[in-house]
C-alpha cells in the first residue's frame, strides 16, 4: 500500500460539494472546482453511504484530474455497548471504503468510537479488535484505499493523535486523518502553534514512517469549543485556528497529500489555504 498512490504535492479539497453548486450535481460541483483553482472534493456519506453507479463512474473518471477522499456515516461507534451497533459501525466502514474505491478515492475516514466510560486501554483494544475485521474484509476484497480513523474534537470521543497513531502502526492500510481543528479543540486551545504543529508531523513521520507524510489525509476549519472540546466549525477568520503556521509547517516537512477544508463557507476558506500556502 505504501507507494500505491503517490502525490506531488498538498492538495487543497472540499468538504462535500461547493456551496456554489446549489441544488447542481457532480458535473456542475467539479466545474467549480476548475474554475476556482481547487484540487478536489471529500465525498460525504456523513448520513449513510449513497453513491449511484452513474456517480461512482462520473467522479472515478475526474480523480484523474482531482483529488478524492470520502467521510464515512456519523453514526459510527466501534466501542458501543449494543452488538449490534458494533456490527453496523464495521458494516458502514467496509461500505464507505468500498464505494469510495469505485469512485476513485484515495483514502477514506470517521470517527471510530466512543470511550462511553471505558478506560483508554480497553477501549483502544476494543478498537483494534474491530478494525481488523474491517481490515480482513478489505484486504479479502482487494479494496485499494488508505481506511483512517479521525481525530476527534471531545474528550468523551476515543481518536486521540496517540491512539490514531499506535492504530495505524497494527495495521498496514490504515494512516491517521489528522483534523487539526478538533486537535486544538479536543485540548481547548492546545495545538495551534508552529512547534505543536511540527510536532504531530514529527511524530507521524517518526512513528509510522514517511509515507504516511506523503499520503496524507486531514482536515481543517475554524473552530469554536469550550473546556468540553468542539461545539462548532467556524470560517478561518472567525475563529482562533492558527492556519497560516500550520501550513508553514505542512510545507517544511514537505507534507503530501490531501487537506479537507471544512469550514461552512467551504471553498472560499479551501481558495484561502491554497493561496496563503502557494506564497510560502
Amino acid at each position: 500500500m505504501q507507494n500505491l498512490f503517490n502525490f506531488d504535492k498538498l492538495n487543497f479539497i472540499t468538504a462535500g460539494m461547493p456551496l456554489r453548486t446549489g441544488k447542481g450535481s457532480y458535473p456542475q460541483a467539479f466545474e467549480i472546482l476548475k474554475e476556482m483553482n481547487l484540487d478536489g472534493m471529500e465525498l460525504e456519506f456523513v448520513h449513510g453511504v449513497r453513491m449511484n453507479e452513474d456517480h461512482r463512474a462520473f467522479v472515478k473518471g475526474q480523480s484523474k484530474d482531482f483529488v478524492i477522499t470520502a467521510h464515512g456515516p456519523f453514526y459510527i461507534n466501534l466501542n458501543s455497548k449494543e452488538e449490534e451497533k458494533i456490527d453496523a459501525s464495521v458494516q458502514r466502514i467496509i461500505d464507505t471504503a468500498s464505494v469510495a474505491s469505485q469512485a476513485g478515492a484515495f483514502s477514506i475516514t470517521y470517527h471510530a468510537a466512543f470511550y462511553m466510560g471505558g478506560d483508554k486501554q480497553t477501549v483502544y483494544n476494543q478498537v483494534k479488535t474491530q478494525t481488523k475485521r474491517i481490515m480482513d474484509v478489505i484486504e479479502q476484497e482487494k479494496i485499494k484505499v488508505w481506511v483512517r480513523p479521525e481525530t476527534t474534537g471531545k474528550a468523551t470521543q476515543w481518536g486521540d493523535i496517540g491512539e490514531i497513531i499506535n492504530l495505524s502502526k497494527e495495521f498496514e492500510q490504515v494512516l491517521p486523518c489528522v483534523d487539526f481543528s478538533h486537535l486544538h479543540a479536543r485540548t481547548a486551545g492546545e495545538y495551534n502553534t508552529y512547534d505543536e504543529f511540527s510536532r504531530v508531523l514529527e511524530k507521524i513521520g517518526n512513528e509510522i514512517g514517511q509515507y504516511a507524510l506523503e499520503n496524507f489525509h486531514g482536515h481543517l476549519a475554524g473552530i469554536e469549543y469550550t473546556t468540553k472540546g468542539e461545539r462548532q466549525h467556524l470560517n478561518l477568520e472567525q475563529s482562533d485556528m492558527n492556519y497560516k503556521d500550520l501550513l508553514k509547517a505542512l510545507k517544511a516537512f514537505n507534507v503530501k497529500g490531501a487537506i479537507v477544508c471544512e469550514s461552512p463557507n467551504i471553498e472560499d476558506d479551501c481558495r484561502l489555504l491554497k493561496d496563503y500556502y502557494s506564497t510560502l
